[in-house]
């Protein structure tokens, strides 16, 4: 099976928050609300943006660089990166071609249960 989606990438940092929650899991949870195909965060070792500041992973530190990626299709992406434009600290978002293989996240995903 193979079938065209879309990688939504967002890059932030942990110790970016909106409102009371971080960024990085706020937009987890919206997109799991919204149904989307699927979320994983990844957490970089090392990385800097624009800003040259440098976000290292250190034992002291809590400002590691943080990537979400979101696998759907184009349009359901494009609406979703425009929602979360009310949010001050989310630097880059890009979105690229995937073609899904197979695996079980091929399938349609699970209804969510609150």
């Amino acid at each position: 099976m193979q079938k065209a989606s879309k990688l939504l990438r967002i890059y932030t940092d942990e110790s970016a928050f909106f409102g009371d929650q971080r960024v990085f899991e706020f937009i987890a949870d919206l997109a799991r609300q919204q149904k989307l195909a699927g979320v994983t965060i990844l957490e970089a070792v090392l990385g800097f943006g624009r800003s040259a500041h440098l976000h290292r992973r250190d034992v002291l530190e809590n400002d590691r660089a943080v990537v979400v990626e979101i696998i759907d299709e184009e349009g359901r992406l494009r609406e979703f990166a425009a929602q979360l434009d009310e949010i001050p600290d989310i630097g880059l978002m890009t979105l690229e071609a995937v073609d899904i293989l197979g695996g079980k996240s091929a399938v349609e995903p699970p209804d969510v249960q609150d």
